[in-house]
Protein backbone atom coordinates (compact mmCIF):
# COMPACT_ATOMS: atom_id res chain seq x y z
CA UNK A 1 0.00 0.00 0.00
CA UNK A 2 1.09 3.35 -0.98
CA UNK A 3 2.23 5.92 1.37
CA UNK A 4 -0.54 8.35 -0.97
CA UNK A 5 -3.04 5.05 0.46
CA UNK A 6 -2.45 5.56 3.72
CA UNK A 7 -2.86 9.11 3.53
CA UNK A 8 -6.49 8.84 2.60
CA UNK A 9 -7.30 6.39 5.35
CA UNK A 10 -5.69 8.69 8.20
CA UNK A 11 -7.97 11.64 6.92
CA UNK A 12 -10.49 9.40 6.31
CA UNK A 13 -10.48 8.63 9.70
CA UNK A 14 -10.72 12.30 10.93
CA UNK A 15 -13.13 14.45 11.77
CA UNK A 16 -13.95 17.26 8.88
CA UNK A 17 -14.86 20.60 10.08
CA UNK A 18 -17.24 22.77 7.76
CA UNK A 19 -18.89 25.24 8.27
CA UNK A 20 -18.59 25.56 12.24
CA UNK A 21 -20.10 21.83 12.08
CA UNK A 22 -18.19 18.53 12.86
CA UNK A 23 -18.49 15.39 10.72
CA UNK A 24 -17.54 12.30 12.23
CA UNK A 25 -16.76 10.28 8.47
CA UNK A 26 -16.10 6.89 9.33
CA UNK A 27 -13.85 4.86 11.39
CA UNK A 28 -12.18 2.57 9.16
CA UNK A 29 -11.50 1.65 5.56
CA UNK A 30 -11.40 -1.95 3.81
CA UNK A 31 -9.63 -2.21 0.74
CA UNK A 32 -7.88 0.19 -1.28
CA UNK A 33 -9.06 3.50 -0.43
CA UNK A 34 -10.51 5.53 -3.29
CA UNK A 35 -11.36 2.14 -5.66
CA UNK A 36 -14.79 1.22 -6.18
CA UNK A 37 -13.96 -2.04 -4.02
CA UNK A 38 -12.91 -0.03 -0.93
CA UNK A 39 -15.70 -0.61 2.15
CA UNK A 40 -15.79 1.67 5.09
CA UNK A 41 -17.88 1.35 8.72
CA UNK A 42 -19.26 4.34 10.80
CA UNK A 43 -19.40 5.25 14.12
CA UNK A 44 -23.57 6.02 13.60
CA UNK A 45 -23.25 9.39 15.54
CA UNK A 46 -24.84 10.78 12.34
CA UNK A 47 -27.88 9.56 10.58
CA UNK A 48 -27.67 9.17 7.75
CA UNK A 49 -23.98 9.46 7.38
CA UNK A 50 -22.43 12.62 5.37
CA UNK A 51 -20.74 11.96 2.14
CA UNK A 52 -16.89 11.39 2.48
CA UNK A 53 -15.28 14.54 0.61
CA UNK A 54 -13.35 13.79 -2.86
CA UNK A 55 -9.93 12.59 -1.74
CA UNK A 56 -8.70 12.52 -5.61
CA UNK A 57 -6.82 15.38 -7.80
CA UNK A 58 -8.64 16.66 -10.54
CA UNK A 59 -6.28 18.82 -13.02
CA UNK A 60 -6.55 20.35 -16.31
CA UNK A 61 -5.84 16.91 -18.21
CA UNK A 62 -7.32 13.43 -17.31
CA UNK A 63 -4.05 11.58 -17.73
CA UNK A 64 -3.06 13.82 -14.90
CA UNK A 65 -6.24 13.21 -12.53
CA UNK A 66 -6.82 11.11 -10.14
CA UNK A 67 -10.33 9.57 -9.25
CA UNK A 68 -11.81 8.73 -5.80
CA UNK A 69 -14.71 6.51 -5.44
CA UNK A 70 -16.43 6.98 -1.55
CA UNK A 71 -15.84 3.44 -0.07
CA UNK A 72 -19.12 1.57 0.56
CA UNK A 73 -20.92 1.66 3.68
CA UNK A 74 -21.13 -1.72 5.52
CA UNK A 75 -21.69 -2.42 9.62
CA UNK A 76 -18.83 -3.43 10.98
CA UNK A 77 -17.71 -7.05 12.02
CA UNK A 78 -19.28 -7.28 15.02
CA UNK A 79 -22.41 -5.68 14.60
CA UNK A 80 -24.64 -7.84 15.95
CA UNK A 81 -28.13 -10.01 13.75
CA UNK A 82 -31.32 -8.24 15.36
CA UNK A 83 -34.65 -10.03 15.76
CA UNK A 84 -37.62 -8.43 17.07
CA UNK A 85 -40.69 -9.97 18.02
CA UNK A 86 -43.97 -8.83 18.92
CA UNK A 87 -46.72 -11.13 20.34
CA UNK A 88 -50.18 -9.14 20.27
CA UNK A 89 -52.34 -9.68 23.22
CA UNK A 90 -50.17 -11.20 25.65
CA UNK A 91 -48.08 -9.75 28.94
CA UNK A 92 -45.95 -11.09 31.42
CA UNK A 93 -48.31 -13.77 32.55
CA UNK A 94 -48.14 -15.57 28.86
CA UNK A 95 -44.91 -16.73 28.59
CA UNK A 96 -43.04 -19.07 31.02
CA UNK A 97 -39.64 -16.56 30.51
CA UNK A 98 -41.89 -14.13 32.16
CA UNK A 99 -43.03 -16.44 34.67
CA UNK A 100 -46.16 -17.34 32.71
CA UNK A 101 -48.09 -20.36 32.17
CA UNK A 102 -47.27 -21.27 28.80
CA UNK A 103 -43.95 -23.32 28.11
CA UNK A 104 -41.70 -21.55 25.70
CA UNK A 105 -38.66 -23.35 25.82
CA UNK A 106 -36.92 -21.42 23.25
CA UNK A 107 -37.59 -17.60 24.31
CA UNK A 108 -36.09 -19.09 28.00
CA UNK A 109 -32.87 -20.26 26.42
CA UNK A 110 -32.86 -16.79 25.00
CA UNK A 111 -33.51 -15.27 28.13
CA UNK A 112 -30.74 -17.42 29.60
CA UNK A 113 -28.25 -15.84 27.52
CA UNK A 114 -28.86 -12.24 27.43
CA UNK A 115 -31.25 -10.10 29.85
CA UNK A 116 -34.77 -9.70 31.09
CA UNK A 117 -36.22 -6.17 30.99
CA UNK A 118 -39.13 -6.33 33.66
CA UNK A 119 -40.25 -2.56 32.45
CA UNK A 120 -42.54 -3.14 29.54
CA UNK A 121 -45.49 -0.80 29.54
CA UNK A 122 -48.16 -2.08 27.28
CA UNK A 123 -50.99 0.47 25.77
CA UNK A 124 -53.43 -2.74 26.24
CA UNK A 125 -54.60 -2.38 22.23
CA UNK A 126 -52.09 -3.91 18.90
CA UNK A 127 -51.65 -1.21 16.44
CA UNK A 128 -50.56 0.91 19.71
CA UNK A 129 -48.19 -0.76 21.07
CA UNK A 130 -46.57 -1.75 17.23
CA UNK A 131 -46.08 2.25 17.32
CA UNK A 132 -44.43 2.50 20.58
CA UNK A 133 -42.31 -0.63 20.16
CA UNK A 134 -41.30 0.11 16.55
CA UNK A 135 -40.18 4.10 17.15
CA UNK A 136 -39.38 4.12 21.04
CA UNK A 137 -41.75 6.75 21.72
CA UNK A 138 -45.33 7.43 23.53
CA UNK A 139 -48.21 5.33 21.48
CA UNK A 140 -49.39 9.19 21.28
CA UNK A 141 -46.38 10.45 19.81
CA UNK A 142 -46.41 7.88 17.33
CA UNK A 143 -49.96 8.92 16.13
CA UNK A 144 -51.61 5.47 17.80
CA UNK A 145 -53.85 6.23 20.34
CA UNK A 146 -56.07 3.94 19.05
CA UNK A 147 -56.00 0.99 16.46
CA UNK A 148 -55.78 2.39 12.68
CA UNK A 149 -59.21 1.83 12.01
CA UNK A 150 -60.47 3.65 15.17
CA UNK A 151 -58.38 6.44 14.05
CA UNK A 152 -59.44 10.35 13.95
CA UNK A 153 -58.43 13.03 12.56
CA UNK A 154 -56.57 14.92 16.02
CA UNK A 155 -52.87 14.52 16.96
CA UNK A 156 -52.01 11.37 18.39
CA UNK A 157 -54.68 9.62 16.89
CA UNK A 158 -54.78 9.84 13.12
CA UNK A 159 -52.73 6.38 12.72
CA UNK A 160 -50.01 8.30 11.23
CA UNK A 161 -46.22 7.66 12.07
CA UNK A 162 -44.57 11.03 11.75
CA UNK A 163 -41.14 11.57 9.53
CA UNK A 164 -40.07 13.07 12.65
CA UNK A 165 -40.49 9.33 14.85
CA UNK A 166 -37.55 7.08 13.15
CA UNK A 167 -38.55 3.54 13.24
CA UNK A 168 -36.20 0.74 14.40
CA UNK A 169 -36.19 -0.24 10.63
CA UNK A 170 -35.10 2.97 9.38
CA UNK A 171 -32.33 3.33 12.23
CA UNK A 172 -30.81 0.07 11.24
CA UNK A 173 -31.03 0.74 7.56
CA UNK A 174 -29.13 4.25 7.96
CA UNK A 175 -26.87 1.92 9.59
CA UNK A 176 -26.55 -0.38 6.63
CA UNK A 177 -28.26 -3.15 8.28
CA UNK A 178 -30.58 -4.91 5.75
CA UNK A 179 -34.10 -5.30 7.16
CA UNK A 180 -36.99 -7.26 6.47
CA UNK A 181 -40.52 -7.02 8.64
CA UNK A 182 -42.77 -10.45 8.42
CA UNK A 183 -45.98 -10.92 9.61
CA UNK A 184 -48.73 -8.33 10.66
CA UNK A 185 -48.96 -4.94 9.91
CA UNK A 186 -51.53 -3.21 11.77
CA UNK A 187 -49.91 0.36 11.66
CA UNK A 188 -50.72 1.50 8.16
CA UNK A 189 -53.45 4.31 8.02
CA UNK A 190 -56.94 2.43 6.37
CA UNK A 191 -56.83 4.74 4.10
CA UNK A 192 -53.75 4.17 2.45
CA UNK A 193 -54.13 0.52 2.68
CA UNK A 194 -54.33 -0.59 -1.04
CA UNK A 195 -52.16 -1.14 -3.70
CA UNK A 196 -53.14 2.55 -4.73
CA UNK A 197 -50.47 3.67 -1.86
CA UNK A 198 -48.95 6.58 -0.98
CA UNK A 199 -46.64 3.78 0.82
CA UNK A 200 -45.01 5.79 2.94
CA UNK A 201 -46.69 4.79 6.22
CA UNK A 202 -45.99 0.79 4.94
CA UNK A 203 -43.36 -1.08 6.25
CA UNK A 204 -40.95 -0.70 3.16
CA UNK A 205 -41.86 3.29 3.49
CA UNK A 206 -40.94 2.98 7.30
CA UNK A 207 -37.32 1.49 6.63
CA UNK A 208 -37.78 -2.18 6.06
CA UNK A 209 -36.48 -3.24 2.91
CA UNK A 210 -38.73 -6.44 2.61
CA UNK A 211 -42.12 -6.75 3.38
CA UNK A 212 -43.94 -10.20 3.88
CA UNK A 213 -47.69 -10.16 5.94
CA UNK A 214 -50.81 -8.53 6.62
CA UNK A 215 -52.28 -4.60 5.61
CA UNK A 216 -54.75 -3.77 8.65
CA UNK A 217 -56.31 -5.95 11.31
CA UNK A 218 -57.17 -8.85 8.85
CA UNK A 219 -56.02 -12.40 8.61
CA UNK A 220 -56.79 -15.58 6.21
CA UNK A 221 -59.22 -16.90 8.88
CA UNK A 222 -61.46 -13.94 7.57
CA UNK A 223 -63.98 -15.06 4.72
CA UNK A 224 -63.55 -13.14 1.91
CA UNK A 225 -60.59 -10.90 3.66
CA UNK A 226 -57.18 -11.02 3.88
CA UNK A 227 -54.50 -8.72 2.73
CA UNK A 228 -51.98 -10.60 2.22
CA UNK A 229 -48.76 -8.65 0.83
CA UNK A 230 -45.16 -9.78 -0.30
CA UNK A 231 -43.70 -6.00 -0.42
CA UNK A 232 -46.25 -4.24 -2.70
CA UNK A 233 -48.15 -7.49 -4.38
CA UNK A 234 -51.15 -8.73 -2.97
CA UNK A 235 -50.88 -12.63 -2.80
CA UNK A 236 -54.43 -14.47 -4.01
CA UNK A 237 -55.21 -17.30 -1.59
CA UNK A 238 -56.60 -20.35 -2.36
CA UNK A 239 -59.98 -21.13 -0.71
CA UNK A 240 -58.89 -24.75 0.42
CA UNK A 241 -56.01 -22.83 2.20
CA UNK A 242 -57.82 -20.41 3.54
CA UNK A 243 -60.11 -23.26 5.11
CA UNK A 244 -57.18 -25.36 6.23
CA UNK A 245 -55.55 -22.43 8.13
CA UNK A 246 -59.06 -21.23 9.43
CA UNK A 247 -59.52 -24.85 10.45
CA UNK A 248 -56.60 -24.87 13.07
Amino acid sequence: MTDRNLSRIVFFKRVRRANNRAFILGITVLGEAGSPAAKASITGDQLPPPPAPFQGEIKQQTLQSTPWWSPTVVPPKVAPNILLIITDDSGFGVPSTFGGVIPTPSMDRIANEGLRYNRMFSTALCSPNRAALLTGRNHHSAGFGVIAEQATGFPGYNSVIGADNATIGRILRENVYATSWFGKDHNTPTYQASQAGPFTQWPIGMGFDYFFGFVGGDDLRVPNHGKLFKALLRLHVPDWKRHEIRGK
